[in-house]
């Protein structure tokens, strides 16, 4: 053979991997460009006088990272279809979304639990290959360690959802005195209930501050401000928070001070966070009389005990 065309195996392995791979990238350019335009992209030069681009009026030019999210689009939905039915829980994902903050939108959190089991199954597949190359596992380990890598990040990306929510819950109840005897004192200054509102949540900053923005929108869209305060009550799991928007309700409705309501509120809201940091602390304390009696206290018996042990075996 000729020793100009004599490449090894390894050369002509690598050859081939990138012709294939140039063959797939041109099929797939080939594909999308004869793709039929949207409805958008046919209607949009009709209704407007400038159109900047269009799919009939100039020809895109797809970069390959393009190509390769769009070919893998159609593979990710139809996994969290599998997800979803697996797994099932929309509702329970869609009230932890708008916990959250986030959009309600399972379908996209479906697809990113996807994407986070391949990441887990890409980890436990390379994990897999590493042993079977030391000679410490084979072809039935590397599919286990596959799997289980898919599934711990499935499940770890719901947790992590789980985990963004209590976080959020959690500053809210630390935001949420201030919050309060800000909107008492504006209210006792003669602002009215959405002055009041609006004039915290613009000078304020956090969770519970947005929420109280997105109040504000509403009532400006249309609904009364009882009707925006429940949906704030509905948006977030804290009990604390539902009692306040009661009162706040009630007071609005019935004519009461509200700024005395605003301040007892806020009272409370104290009252429990520091009941709950006494049960915390108690359960530390408890927590913390572990390594004292089995580490310290069996040490210090020892270091007691020691000298006697040691003066009988020298009478001995």
């Amino acid at each position: 053979m000729n020793p100009v065309f004599d490449l090894g195996p390894g050369r002509w392995g690598a050859a081939s991997g990138l012709l294939l791979a140039t063959g797939l990238l041109l099929v797939a350019r080939h594909v999308l460009a004869r793709r039929r335009p949207t409805l958008e992209a046919r209607v949009a030069p009709y209704l407007i006088d400038t159109v900047g681009f269009t799919r009939l009026r100039q020809r895109e030019v797809i970069h390959p990272a393009g190509v390769l999210a769009v070919l893998g689009r159609p593979l990710v939905r139809d996994s969290a279809r599998i997800v979803e039915r697996l797994l099932g829980g929309a509702e329970s994902v869609r009230a932890r979304l708008v916990r959250a903050g986030r959009a309600p939108d399972v379908d996209r959190f479906r697809a990113e639990q996807v994407l986070a089991g391949a990441a887990g199954a890409a980890l436990g597949g390379a994990a897999g290959v590493v042993l079977a190359v030391r000679g410490d596992g084979g072809v039935v380990l590397l599919l286990w360690l596959t799997a289980l890598g898919a599934m711990t990040g499935v499940v770890a990306w719901d947790q992590l959802l789980t985990r963004t929510v209590t976080r959020r819950e959690q500053r809210m109840l630390a935001e949420f005195p201030t919050v309060a005897e800000l909107l008492a004192l504006a209210v006792g200054a003669g602002e009215g209930a959405v002055g009041a509102l609006e004039r915290v949540s613009r000078r304020s900053r956090g969770e519970l501050a947005t929420e109280l923005g997105r109040c504000l929108a509403d009532a400006r869209a249309g609904a009364n401000l009882p009707r925006a305060l429940t949906g704030l009550a509905e948006r977030t799991g804290l009990t604390s928070l539902s009692r306040f928007v009661d009162g706040v309700v009630v007071a609005v409705e019935r004519g009461t001070p509200l700024a005395d309501v605003l301040r007892a509120q806020a009272q409370d809201v104290r009252e429990e966070g520091r009941r709950q940091l006494m049960e915390t602390g108690g359960k530390k304390e408890i927590s913390m009389m572990i390594p004292v009696v089995f580490l310290i206290l069996p040490v210090t018996i020892l270091f007691a005990a020691y000298p006697g042990f040691d003066f009988l075996n020298f009478s001995m």
